[in-house]
């Protein structure tokens, strides 16, 4: 009995936890990250100022949850590994243009929080970068498991990569001029093609 208590506890802890980060998500979004407070997020989510605490301890862990929220929604891992399965080397970079067009439409917000809340404090820079980290070591190594294929060298290839799924290039073309996540994606298609293979 004792243990189905403790299993609901937790159910419910995870619940909180999860619509805390759904209202910072909102709050970060709307008003930036550095100006939210912690009070704001938990009248947002309907929670006393100590419980937000209690769950997380500080923003940034709130901004870490957030991220691991969207990249399960995204289907980051499962889609990547799609992407590796692919044989046909000019698929498999159509695919990993799927890859981040979907990470981006997927939420695109939680990149923009994420750009702005790289001017914060340290142990905020650090989360961030090894966020990012873990996205780069997916891109990395799918241009990577393409080397034979390359028509330029693998570092080479893996910058270009990198700079078309640059943030601002993806809200230069979809927020601000307009194009369809399908034409970004297209786009990375075939800038990848032309240039890596």
């Amino acid at each position: 009995m004792a243990e189905a208590v403790k299993s609901y506890r937790q159910v419910q802890a995870e619940e909180t936890r999860i619509r805390i980060a759904q209202s910072a998500r909102r709050l970060f979004a709307d008003q930036g990250y550095g100006a939210t407070s912690i009070d704001a997020i938990a009248k947002d989510a309907g929670v006393a100022t100590r419980t937000v605490y209690s769950a997380f301890g500080t923003k940034r862990e709130i901004l870490s949850l957030i991220c691991d929220i969207w990249l399960a929604e995204a289907g980051a891992l499962e889609r990547a590994q799609e992407v590796f399965a692919i044989e046909d080397p000019t698929a498999r970079l159509r695919g990993a243009a799927g890859w981040l067009t979907n990470l981006y439409a997927a939420g695109f917000d939680v990149v923009l929080i994420f750009e702005a809340a790289t001017d914060e404090s340290p142990e905020t820079k650090a989360l961030l970068r090894s966020k990012l980290a873990g996205r780069n070591q997916v891109m990395d190594a799918i241009i990577e498991s393409l080397q034979p294929a390359l028509r330029i060298p693998l570092k080479q290839a893996q910058a270009v990569y990198r700079a078309l799924a640059a943030p601002g290039v993806y809200q230069e073309l979809v927020n601000e001029s307009g194009w369809t996540p399908a034409e970004f994606q297209q786009f990375v298609a075939d800038s990848l093609t032309r240039q890596l293979l």
